[in-house]
């Protein structure tokens, strides 16, 4: 009996002896439990559970634990990858001695990737009343130069917003200088200059008053107030003349062709709540400057770039240098060019004498945009700085519209559409150029059916018989409604959706569509009558209209219209559109609307234009009933580098469509020729 318990109580002593063995852990074992929360960003575990006594005296919870948590939300800490070298398998622990471990250490800051590798030492000891290897950490497993009484910072530094630039090189949105416009407080003592100051700054006394008493403020410091474009040379002098008031220069965008390309280039401006929603993932603050109109916007993506930002330690040693965690440089904004001919829309813009209109410009060898004009425009810079509510009032009601893009909307194109109405007939054989039509009278309807409708032409005066050429010259409504029902709405209708009529204009900027009516169809034909000649309920956007005219020089090639100098040139957007035979015909005739027609006030002497006036009365509106837009479509007939059309509202008092001939000619007329 005593020998069957001394043979149980030595089995149970070698089973006690064999589970102890078996849940020994080794250090190697905690140290990948260790690695394992870190890699999960689970201080609060490896504060409690695994550090030693040492550092926990050292550090505290506070540390340790809320340090490393408010690290990781500050510079964007995230993908952290610790992973240690295994020792040997045959190695066996000594809980006498240390055990170290190589390890490596990956991860993603805002600034960037961050790697190192550090020796983590474990130790034996009892800590809590429970006896383990336990780590002992210092603020160098953070980042390796961190010292227990450095800082850890984080700088920033600003890109350069991308510029614009024209075809040239010429800058239309570049980087430059203005002015901060301040007072020395010490100089400034007439108060009756403080109404002159406001009226010319657009603000109040009151902001002033609280500029002026901010506490920092002494006699001879400099107190900013505003600022002012550089170019505002009237304003800078006026403000130069009241004592107390001075200047500094101040970085600032700024726009050297002003009104004249405001509605292409757009400008920047402080970014509003709407566009911070919009893009909140995108690192913008409500204090950032955005695309707030125009290509500033479109193109803000590229223009913007990227901050830089920087890492580092602040060596808590006096002289001790800084040393860089990790750096992510500045990346500046794209500079975008545009195939815009700066100094020819400025050029356009000055011959519109300021009234409200609008005009495109195009190489019809290639399909580039050279010019974008919608007048009038605004100054870019006045609502880059902050315009005033009373200054926005005064445009927003001025009745030019100033603030209006003329541009990308779209216009009865009146008899602008008369070459283009003739091509669909010449290539649908059903228009014999050389064939006179005898049309007698001021007006002609088909028949009784039409009822009150009848057709009216500007020049009854015009002598039979009327073929292609003389309809062109003398621009006669009549023989082109004829031509119309002679082809039919359905040919009518398919030729002009051929030239791009009822789709979207292949375009980086938002430009309306043209249509042929607002169903896309012609029901009647009155309306068919009314739509040959570019009215009725056509439509036509100013940039179309002269990409249009392009199949004349191009033999019926029609180009994309492009803006960007990377764009690919001479894409093709249509083809076949009429043949060389009759665009010769066309091409004639244009010409002859020049030297013969009414269009001879741009008949230039050394410059021979060919092109086709167009007068197109509104009706939509009654405000604007009886009022008429006149056209101009021309070009260089011998050496056509560019087609310009151009648009300009309210012409019924001032010569019609030949007015616009006169401010078009003064494009390419050389210098004193037709000024």
């Amino acid at each position: 009996m005593k020998k069957g318990w001394a043979v149980f109580a030595a089995f149970f002593l070698i089973v006690i002896f064999l589970s102890g063995c078996r849940d020994k852990v080794t250090p190697e074992e905690r140290l990948a439990k260790y690695l394992g929360h870190w890699n999960n960003g689970e201080f609060a575990d490896m504060y409690s559970n695994y550090l030693n006594e040492e550092t926990k005296d050292t550090y505290g919870k506070k540390g340790f634990v809320e340090r490393q948590e408010k690290l990781q939300k500050d510079l964007g800490i995230e993908n952290v990858e610790v992973t240690y070298t295994k020792p040997a398998k045959d190695i066996e622990w000594d809980s006498e001695k240390p055990a170290s471990f190589p390890i490596q250490v990956k991860m993603e800051t805002v600034a960037g990737p961050v790697e190192f590798e550090k020796t983590m030492t474990l130790v034996y000891e009892t800590n809590d009343e429970i006896e383990d290897w336990f780590v002992e950490w210092d603020s160098s497993f953070i980042f390796p130069e961190l010292g227990e009484k450095d800082t850890i910072r984080i700088s920033t530094s600003t890109f350069a917003r991308g510029e614009i630039l024209d075809r040239n090189g010429l800058p239309i949105a570049v980087n430059g200088t203005g002015y901060e416009i301040g007072i020395v407080p010490g100089k400034f003592t007439d108060d009756e200059k403080k109404a002159e100051l406001t009226e010319l700054l657009g603000t109040t006394a009151k902001y002033i008053d609280s500029q002026l008493n901010q506490s920092w403020v002494k006699p001879d410091y400099f107190v900013p107030i505003a600022k002012v474009s550089n170019n505002d040379i009237p304003l800078l002098e006026k403000l130069a003349e009241i004592p107390g008031v001075t200047r500094k220069e101040t970085p600032m965008r700024e726009y050297p062709y002003g009104e004249a390309l405001s509605h292409l280039s757009g400008f920047i401006g402080v970014i509003t709540a709407e566009q911070l929603e919009k893009h909140k993932d995108e690192g913008y603050t409500e204090s950032d400057l955005i695309g707030r109109q125009g290509l500033e916007r479109l193109l803000e993506d590229r223009l913007r770039g990227e901050n830089g930002i920087r890492i580092y330690i602040d060596k808590a040693e006096e002289g001790a240098e800084a040393v860089t965690v990790a750096e992510r440089p500045a990346v500046d904004g794209e500079t975008v060019s545009l195939t815009i001919d700066a100094q020819l829309q400025k050029q356009t813009y000055q011959a519109m004498r300021g009234e409200a209109g609008t005009s495109a410009a195009v190489n019809p060898k290639t399909g580039e945009t050279l010019t974008l004009v919608s007048s009038p425009g605004f100054n870019p810079t006045e609502f880059m700085l902050g315009i005033s509510g009373e200054r926005y009032k005064a445009l927003e009601t001025n009745p030019l519209k100033p603030l209006f893009n003329r541009f990308t909307a779209s216009y009865a194109p009146g008899s602008t559409l008369k070459p283009i109405t003739a091509t669909i007939g010449l290539e649908a054989g059903t228009l014999n150029p050389t064939e006179g039509l005898t049309i007698n009278g001021k007006t002609w309807q088909k028949d009784a059916s039409w009822g009150d409708y009848k057709v009216t032409r500007v020049h009854a005066e015009a002598p039979n018989p009327i073929d292609l050429n003389k309809a062109l010259v003398y621009s006669d409504n009549i023989y082109f409604a004829q031509q119309a029902l002679d082809m039919g709405s359905k040919t009518f209708v398919e030729g002009l959706k051929r030239f791009g009529f009822d789709e979207e204009i292949p375009f980086t900027y938002g430009m309306k569509p043209s249509q042929i009516s607002n169903e896309g169809t012609i029901g009647s034909q009155g309306q068919l009558a009314d739509t040959s000649f570019g009215q009725g309920e056509m439509l036509t956007n100013i940039l179309h209209l002269a990409s249009m005219y392009e199949v004349f020089l191009t033999e019926g090639l029609m180009y994309k219209p492009t803006l960007f100098l990377e764009e690919e040139d001479a894409q093709v957007w249509k083809e076949g559109l009429v043949s060389a035979k009759n665009a010769s015909i066309i091409r004639t005739s244009l010409r002859n609307v020049v030297v013969d027609g009414f269009a001879q006030v741009a008949n230039l002497p050394s410059v021979p234009l060919a092109g086709k006036t167009g007068t197109a009365e509104l009706k939509a509106a009654s405000e604007d009933k009886g009022r008429e837009n006149g056209f101009f479509v021309t070009y260089n007939s011998e050496n056509p580098d560019f087609i310009l059309a151009m648009m300009i509202e309210g012409v019924e008092d001032n010569g019609g469509s030949a007015y616009v001939a006169e401010l078009v000619s003064r494009v390419f007329a050389p210098t004193g020729e037709n000024q």
